[in-house]
């Protein structure tokens, strides 16, 4: 992609709420990206999408408005295998970030203890096909089997309409695995619907599934306050507590055209997890348990 002919997008807000809610001291957003960057840290040749830059310096700014300690900073698709930007971020983050990789499938083991003194603690495969123009899955079986050693776990990014045809993959993963966004459910459909009976199906099969409560800017078509996504999505804060996080997802990518207010989003973790004890798990025991255990 050439920053020459495609314009650079913008997806986050520029002046974030102030949130009412107060997370517990040490919370954890599990799941956020930087951009860039771009002179320092280019965008892959395949990326879908070519944004501004959003580099370490605004991620720690909105983590801090935010009130929020920490942050797990999952490789962007707009950077393909190469991790610079999250290294980086997680270096200049001193201790308060872990990190989440994108790796091509020929990776060494040499390059993996590398990426994991830099901070990573799980690799990311993605099955959206606007964001990636493969994913084979045999080769990210194999990518699983050597990340074991390090206590790695995988992080599968999918839509709902192909988690049947993905369950044999799923199956064979031999580590931990987190599920971004619940796999994208129709949120509209509620608690009971289809999207969400075979999502709970896939987390009952499997003790060590966990998933991240996030994206009502992107699940919930209705818009802000995002009431279906609570509908759809407290009952299994409530259900798989000791199994899920909660993250921004900032800077957002894709969403220029329905951006979202960070401090809005904030707004919505007592609503799905309305008491303190699920709040300090799904915002503090559980990431940190994923990706600080040794703090544990």
């Amino acid at each position: 992609m050439n920053a020459d002919t495609q314009d650079r997008i913008i997806s986050w807000h520029g002046n974030p709420s102030v949130p009412g809610f107060t997370p517990p001291p040490g919370a954890v957003d599990a799941h956020c990206h930087v951009f860039g960057p771009m002179a320092q840290f280019p965008f892959g040749a395949k990326a879908k999408y070519l944004p501004e830059d959003a580099g370490a310096e605004m991620l720690f700014a909105l983590r801090d408005r935010l009130g929020f300690s920490r942050n797990v900073i999952v490789q962007a698709s707009c950077h393909g295998t190469d991790n610079s930007a999250t290294l980086d971020a997680i270096h200049k983050a001193e201790g308060r970030a872990r990190g989440v990789a994108v790796v091509d499938p020929a990776i060494s083991d040499a390059e993996l203890e590398r990426l994991h003194a830099g901070g990573i603690r799980g690799v990311r495969f993605n099955f959206l096909k606007r964001l990636v123009d493969d994913a084979p899955k045999d080769k990210f079986l194999d990518i699983a089997r050597r990340i074991q050693a390090l206590g790695w776990h995988v992080v599968i990014y999918f839509e709902a309409d192909i988690l049947e045809e993905l369950r044999p993959f799923l199956d064979a993963i031999p580590t931990l695995i987190v599920i971004d966004h619940m796999g994208r459910p129709d949120v509209a459909q509620g608690p009971d619907g289809l999207d969400m009976q075979a999502f709970r199906a896939l987390l009952d099969g499997r003790e060590d599934i966990w998933t991240k409560m996030t994206c009502p800017d992107r699940l919930d078509p209705k818009g802000p306050p995002w009431d279906d996504f609570v509908a759809a999505v407290s009952p299994l804060v409530a259900d798989y507590s000791d199994r899920v996080l909660w993250g921004t997802d900032w800077p957002h990518p894709n969403m220029q055209d329905a951006v979202p207010d960070d401090g809005a989003l904030v707004d919505m973790i007592p609503r799905i997890a309305p008491t303190a004890e699920l709040q300090r798990k799904i915002l503090v025991d559980n990431p940190m348990q994923l990706y600080w255990p040794e703090e544990g």
